[in-house]
């Protein structure tokens, strides 16, 4: 599965499913009805270098919840690239790829189950979490050893910018 090293070249932007991919895919109902996830920080560290160093990011989800959109656009995800309600998400994929004149093949797109494998078998470098749905997984050309909320997005993007000379993250000096 090395070859998809090669792909992460020619990568200009990532699209990420939420439920099971940035999240462990529980959803609790508060007591109002809201729907509350748990997200990872270093996912989101990841999301917002991924960012500052110039990539787009799409988040495509069947969720419906506003606080998905709070969640990302604090990260630095432009609004308009929050798809949310997203059944058939080849459409949702497309319309990012036009807006930021993209082909679907410079795309990295993670998922995590069933509705993800249109987008995944159009774009660029199909990536999952470890514990994806199998029919999910034998679309990926890579399969993160992270789980769905433990590291996956910060593992793709990690690897991505790196290889691309763009991991611009350096730990504090240690103190002695």
């Amino acid at each position: 599965m090395n070859h998809y090293k090669i792909k992460l070249h020619t990568i200009k932007a990532f699209a990420f499913d939420v439920d099971g991919v940035l999240t462990d895919g529980t959803v609790q109902v508060s007591e109002n009805g809201d729907l509350l996830r748990c997200y990872n920080a270093k996912d989101g560290l990841a999301i917002r270098e991924a960012i500052e160093a110039g990539f787009p990011v799409a988040i495509i989800t069947g969720g419906s919840s506003e606080t998905i959109t709070r969640r990302f656009t604090t990260l630095g995800v432009k609004n308009a690239d929050i798809y949310l309600r997203s059944r058939l998400k080849m459409p949702d994929l497309l319309d990012f790829c036009h807006r930021y004149d993209l082909q679907p093949s410079e795309i990295v797109f993670v998922g995590d189950d069933l509705p993800d494998i249109a987008p995944m078998q159009q774009c660029g470098l199909p990536c999952c979490p470890s514990d994806a749905a199998p029919e999910v997984q034998r679309v990926a050309q890579y399969i993160s050893p992270c789980p769905g909320g433990g590291g996956c997005v910060r593992d793709v993007i990690e690897q991505t910018l790196k290889i691309q000379g763009k991991w611009n993250i350096t730990a504090p000096p240690v103190s002695t």
